[in-house]
């Protein structure tokens, strides 16, 4: 019955130091194996199941994934002296897992090391380039140059909204980045991925000094557009004056012509009928005087008329038949 005894337990003291020894290793990290602190075999990085000493040895489990570094809104300067304050982002993994290990041992510790080389480096390269350079840039992440309205406007001879055509832009700044940053990482045994910008804004306290800037620019550019839509509507106005003159003055050419013509062929009426019936033009002197005195005299008008004047003798005649 002793016997059975030991023999369970024995088993029982091999089946908890098996137990205690093997470990697994999953496919999104790989394991150190560490004796009182020191690593004491080559990382581990093929998934399945391994060994180690039980109470002696210990695990530490390094992700092998894609890992983020988010990092803090940092106001710096460019190189024209305008803050601003920047948001980056970075993507990187462990790719040396024991150098790692040595030289920061946990996440943690790489985070704050990711924070102060990117961030570093970040300043650097923001500081040797202008304003331009970082903030203007299209969807496709290509520089964006100069937009409509200035292009426009500088084509009619003006610079007003014209900007300096941009030489690296926000991609170029960013690639400077990660090729400084990338080096000095690896010495940790991570391998820096990609860096980038994730958000751009300006210091408050020239905030907004530079919207009343943003706001003098598009009033001068919509005064330009009044001045020359004003110059365009006078020269409109002018010109339908002009037309209007020229209607008038063809349209009393006509006019004029045509009584011209109307009046030369009464004329030549009343003369045929003339040279027929003489008494005919007598009559017809008659009733020209009449509507000639018609047209001169008014209500209100005195004249003086010779004994030997037509009208005289007309009125002469009235008064002799109206006396009785």
């Amino acid at each position: 019955m002793l016997k059975h005894y030991f023999s369970l337990t024995g088993i029982a003291v091999v089946l908890l130091a098996v137990y205690l020894s093997a470990f697994t290793v999953n496919q999104t990290e790989q394991v150190i194996i560490t004796q009182f602190g020191r690593p004491v075999r080559d990382p581990i990085t093929e998934p399945g199941l391994h060994f180690k000493l039980p109470f002696i040895q210990q695990l530490t489990r390094i992700d092998k994934r894609y890992l983020a570094w988010d990092g803090p809104m940092v106001e710096m300067s460019t190189k024209d002296k305008t803050y601003i304050q920047v948001d980056t982002f970075a993507r990187w993994r462990i790719t040396d897992p024991m150098q790692y290990f040595l030289r920061l041992r946990d996440e943690r510790s790489a985070q704050s090391r990711l924070e102060d080389i990117l961030g570093s480096e970040t300043r650097t390269a923001v500081a040797r380039h202008e304003l331009i350079e970082v903030v203007r840039i299209d969807k496709a992440r290509k520089p964006k140059q100069d937009d409509g309205i200035a292009a426009s406007l500088t084509g009619t001879g003006g610079t007003l909204g014209s900007l300096r055509p941009i030489q690296f832009g926000r991609l170029a700044i960013e690639q400077g980045i990660f090729e400084a940053a990338a080096p000095k990482l690896a010495e940790y045994g991570i391998e820096l991925l990609d860096i980038r910008f994730k958000r751009i804004n300006y210091n408050p306290e020239v905030l907004e000094r530079i919207y009343q800037r943003m706001i003098s620019e598009r009033l001068q550019i919509a005064q330009r557009f009044r001045s020359e839509g004003e110059g365009e509507a006078a020269r409109i106005s002018g010109q339908k004056e002009r037309d209007i003159n020229e209607i008038e003055s063809t349209a009393y050419k006509q006019v004029q012509q045509i009584r011209g013509e109307a009046d030369a062929k009464a004329t030549e009426v009343y003369a045929k009928a003339y040279g027929q019936r003489p008494e005919a033009a007598e009559f017809y002197r008659f009733v020209k005087s009449m509507e000639t005195y018609r047209k001169v005299i008014g209500g209100e008008a005195t004249v003086v008329l010779s004994t030997n004047s037509d009208l005289f003798a007309l009125l002469k005649r009235i008064e002799a038949k109206a006396k009785p």
